[in-house]
């Protein structure tokens, strides 16, 4: 069964580009493990008319590898296998080759060749140098192991200032990685898209034949489910102290985000420890440093949150209960551990983030009544009332502030609950000149001028 590429479109266009792109031609791509960079060079080369040979790098020695890349030489060439002493031979072959026609040449998983062939990024410096005015090679390097990847792009590294297109591929946002699920009802998007995120890999298991409680239970919160060592395993190929990384996502998970207590709740040794281990996270696409849109520059009001989907889901519900649901029936492990948290908790909070990614979609298509140039927390002091908070969803543009507020529940939203929220807002001291209402039941009442109802289907369309 052929398998549908969906979303990418930027990133396929860029692509596209470069190798249109008369003359030679240098990208770098790189991302998380399961974030789709095969399958979106896989998906730009049936897309292109132009020779090309498609690598992926073993974990092997450098003869071993020479050996393998040589054998697709020879197929894609149509003669015997040619053989080289070693890469860099091979390597000058292909671009000397590339003088006649345009050859495309992709190196994935690039970092486990490096690892084995010494001094491989000098020796394709100077294979790039060499022919740079004369060869037609379109050379694609690609990696899971973001640290090394980026190492590329540094300025000690030989390759500096040789790439000419670098993506550095995301998770998807909501809506593309609904088009993975599209028999399901705008609310089941959204609680599929709590659980597994924008990684295309996990999206591809989704069975839109069964309901979300059973894709969850079949996918992760089950014993040998499919993705039950899935973050252990990829925290764990680039993270050495990994009970570090445990502590700090179970602090996070508890909705723990200050540095300060996530390091009393964690149980890391030390600070340096902890600025280390986030600072990974971070590098990893897996947690985001958060400060308020009002205060971009203060240090104790940052936090930190989980942004990976599927770990956030993990975290908060198998991590610790792991032996409870080795021994129970999944059905009543979900029953007991996880459904009405998910249900009336987890998602709603997830739902902020869907509805901030909609804003952004609509801003970056020109769509909003005011491009904004801000988004995110909104952090406040309430002197009178002896504490402090913040607003999830807030906006900033040339007129001022646009506050946003969303409710994932079974009841419209009725007019009481708007005035609610906006004397709230007002008693804080943000000055917000419109007001934002996002509802997954709709609404029981008209909006005023200066509040926007946005319902759950817009979020779609």
């Amino acid at each position: 069964m052929i398998m549908k590429f969906y979303g990418r479109e930027t990133e396929r266009k860029k692509l596209n580009s470069m190798l249109q792109t008369d003359g030679q031609m240098i990208s770098l791509i790189y991302g998380r493990r399961r974030i789709g960079k095969s399958e979106l060079i896989r998906q730009v080369l049936k897309e292109t008319e132009l020779k090309s040979i498609y690598y992926e790098c073993k974990q092997t020695t450098e003869q071993n590898n020479v050996d393998s890349l040589s054998e697709l030489v020879g197929e894609t060439f149509d003669f015997p296998k040619p053989a080289f002493a070693d890469m860099e031979s091979l390597l000058r072959f292909l671009f000397r080759t590339s003088e006649k026609k345009p050859l495309i040449l992709v190196l994935d998983e690039y970092p486990y060749l490096r690892e084995n062939a010494k001094g491989l990024d000098s020796v394709l410096q100077s294979v790039i140098d060499e022919y740079r005015d004369r060869s037609n090679m379109k050379l694609i390097i690609c990696g899971s192991y973001v640290d090394t990847m980026k190492e590329l792009l540094a300025k000690q590294n030989p390759l500096y200032g040789r790439i000419d297109l670098t993506l550095n591929l995301k998770p998807m946002d909501y809506y593309e990685s609904a088009l993975f699920y599209p028999a399901f009802s705008d609310e089941d998007k959204v609680r599929i898209y709590s659980v597994f995120g924008g990684i295309p890999y996990y999206n591809r298991l989704i069975d839109g034949k069964k309901s979300v409680r059973e894709n969850i239970i079949e996918l992760i919160a089950s014993p040998g489910a499919r993705l039950e060592n899935e973050v252990s395993m990829y925290l764990s190929s680039e993270i050495s102290k990994i009970t570090n990384a445990n502590e700090v996502f179970e602090a996070l998970a508890k909705g723990f985000s200050r540095y300060k207590d996530i390091l009393d709740q964690s149980h890391v040794s030390s600070g340096p420890a902890l600025v280390d281990v986030l600072d990974k996270l971070i590098r990893m696409d897996v947690v985001d440093k958060i400060t308020p849109i009002n205060d971009e520059n203060n240090r104790k009001k940052s936090g930190y949150f989980i942004s990976d989907n599927l770990s956030l889901f993990y975290y908060k519900y198998i991590f610790r209960n792991s032996s409870r649901m080795n021994i129970m029936d999944s059905d009543i492990f979900y029953d007991r551990y996880i459904a009405e948290d998910f249900e009336t908790k987890y998602v709603p909070k997830v739902f902020e983030d869907v509805c901030r990614q909609y804003l952004i979609r609509r801003n970056r298509k020109g769509l909003m009544d005011e491009i904004f140039e801000k988004i995110g927390k909104y952090y406040y002091d309430d002197p009178v009332a002896k504490k402090n908070g913040e607003f999830d969803i807030v906006t900033q543009d040339d007129k001022g502030y646009i506050f946003y507020e969303a409710k994932f529940r079974k009841e419209p939203v009725t007019e009481q609950m708007i005035r609610e929220e906006i004397c709230q807002v007002e008693q804080t001291g943000l000055e917000c000149y419109k007001y934002g209402f996002f509802s997954r039941s709709g609404f029981a009442c008209e909006g005023a001028d200066n509040c926007k109802l946005i319902e759950l289907r817009e979020l779609y369309k």
